[in-house]
């Protein structure tokens, strides 16, 4: 959380407001808040239950861990019935539990730590902060397809890794298994394509004018960053995991580093950003200026992942296509 929290200005930014935390499982859920305790199952009937117990207490905000999916659900439900859902990252979630001195770990203290993280959220002034919307269902849709078509390919890739050493009696079984994973790879780019022409055909086309940038980034950025063109390059580059942070502490200046953040979307930008070294004038002037002046090879491909990065979240902010006379002066 922020450093700048604190108790008498948390108090006097609305000592009514509730959080309330659940901790999801799959096929329960754990509810905390106040002196309050739900145990429901984790269907319609337990979101409603809990929908309904929230309201009767007046809750605002409700804190959930990141289980994987589990919880997807259930913050959409509680996101639809007007709480402001906040997501947490488990390691995040540990973090906190561990400053507070929850040193055990089970679904009831974990809905405790959850409540209060939510308390303390849902009484900043600032909670906005804190708590994004969830995506809209097209951006939903566009995500199942982005982790699905992601899925398919560590499959395939894990099978032409198998066929290099594989037996020669192997071979034909996994031959097989790779033309069925490739006939649904084409069949997700199919679906990918379709949904994007859609509902994102402006957007998709102001993306692709930059060189570099392909259908698969495109995709994985409508589907998994519904952020972009809306918070400042700080934030996104922090959000995504390509922002350098700082170690310091008193006089010591500890080495910067890029940690956290999106990693599927990292991933893709990534192996964007190595094309667009060699085929975008803007990106390939900055890379070469970075190994002049010493810069590691990794460490100058993370900066170039920066940049390109801050320049798609400028276009889309003021929807204007890429021009290389403008970012070449940047560069």
């Amino acid at each position: 959380m922020n450093s700048n929290l604190q108790g008498g200005e948390l108090m006097a930014a609305g000592a009514k407001r509730v959080g309330a935390g659940v901790d999801v499982s799959k096929d329960e859920l754990e509810a905390a808040w106040g002196e309050q305790r739900l145990r429901v199952a984790n269907d319609a009937g337990g979101w409603d239950a809990l929908i309904a117990a929230f309201r009767a207490a007046g809750v605002e905000v409700v804190a959930l861990e990141a289980t994987g999916g589990y919880e997807a659900k259930l913050a959409y439900a509680l996101q639809a019935a007007g709480f402001a859902v906040a997501r947490l990252n488990p390691r995040q979630a540990r973090h906190f539990a561990q400053a507070l001195g929850y040193l055990a770990k089970t679904d009831r203290v974990d809905a405790r730590m959850l409540a209060e993280f939510a308390q303390l959220i849902a009484q900043h002034p600032e909670r906005e902060r804190y708590v994004k919307a969830l995506p809209d269902p097209q951006r939903q849709y566009m995500a199942v397809l982005i982790t699905r078509r992601r899925q398919l390919v560590d499959m395939l890739t894990a099978e032409h890794n198998r066929l290099a050493l594989s037996h020669e009696r192997a071979r034909k079984s996994i031959h097989s298994v790779m033309r069925v994973l490739e006939r649904e790879l084409t069949r997700i780019d199919h679906d990918i394509d379709d949904h994007v022409r859609t509902h994102f055909q402006d957007l998709a086309k102001l993306l692709d004018s930059v060189k570099g940038v392909g259908a698969v980034l495109i995709a994985t950025l409508l589907g998994l960053l519904k952020e972009l063109g809306q918070i400042p390059a700080g934030e996104i580059s922090a959000l995504v995991g390509v922002a350098a942070l700082s170690r310091d502490s008193g006089k010591r200046r500890g080495k910067r580093s890029v940690w956290g953040g999106r990693a599927q979307l990292r991933a893709v930008l990534y192996m964007a950003t190595l094309s667009a070294i060699q085929h975008n004038p803007v990106i390939r002037t900055f890379h070469q200026r970075l190994i002049a002046k010493g810069k590691l090879p990794k460490v100058a491909i993370v900066a170039c992942m920066h940049k390109l990065l801050i320049i798609l979240n400028a276009m889309v902010r003021d929807n204007q296509p890429w021009d290389d006379s403008k970012h070449l002066k940047t560069a």
